[in-house]
């Protein structure tokens, strides 16, 4: 089995949020958003830029879209303000697969189901425009907030992938990995629809 479609940047919209691909005309909007709360020093065991960094972060991502080894996207709520940044990445055709991730949003933005949202337009872009057979997502340990929310996804733990890197501290990283499957994403599909439709 191979992609139906080769993945690409494409712009994808729903109620709550929209998925546009990043620009680096968005590092204004996106500094805002990081700088709300000082949320690149409270999630420190993330994927969050700090001000400083953030110009290199949005080259780093585009410069891996290039390679075909990242598709990332900047995430708009729906009155036009950027809430964060989320990507497709470690893609592979051969089975196929990707994973969702480096995902990070503005304090102000969680638990308005902007989150749950943008996570059903990538997985249905994944599972039925582009025919993928496995969606992984990868969070660290200690990111309880984030390990919650894949779970309630339905995501399935396939194990603790022990001092796998390190943080921007120094300090081992373990990281945990899940995962959705194509036999399982129907049952996905409709527990995050549902959710949404208990928001409206």
């Amino acid at each position: 089995m191979t992609f139906t479609t080769t993945p690409a940047p494409v712009t994808l919209t729903g109620d709550l949020v929209e998925l546009r691909p990043l620009e680096r005309s968005h590092h204004d909007g996106l500094l805002e958003a990081l700088t709300e709360g000082d949320l690149w020093k409270r999630a420190w065991y993330t994927s969050v830029p700090s001000p400083k960094g953030l110009a290199a972060e949005i080259d780093r991502r585009l410069g891996l879209l290039s390679s075909g080894e990242m598709i990332p996207f900047t995430a708009f709520d729906a009155t036009g303000r950027i809430i964060g940044l989320t990507t497709f990445y470690d893609i592979v055709a051969d089975v196929p697969r990707l994973h969702i991730g480096y995902t990070w949003n503005r304090p102000s933005a969680h638990g308005t189901g902007t989150n749950a949202e943008s996570k059903l337009l990538l997985l249905r872009h994944a599972f039925e425009d582009l025919g993928v057979f496995r969606v992984g997502l990868t969070t660290q340990w200690v990111n309880f907030q984030s390990r919650a929310a894949i779970e309630r996804l339905g995501a399935k733990q396939d194990g603790v992938m022990r001092a796998m890197s390190r943080y921007r501290n120094g300090a081992l990283r373990d990281s945990v990995e899940y995962s959705i499957i194509e036999p399982e994403w129907p049952a996905v599909r409709a527990n995050l629809e549902a959710r949404l439709a208990a928001r409206a």
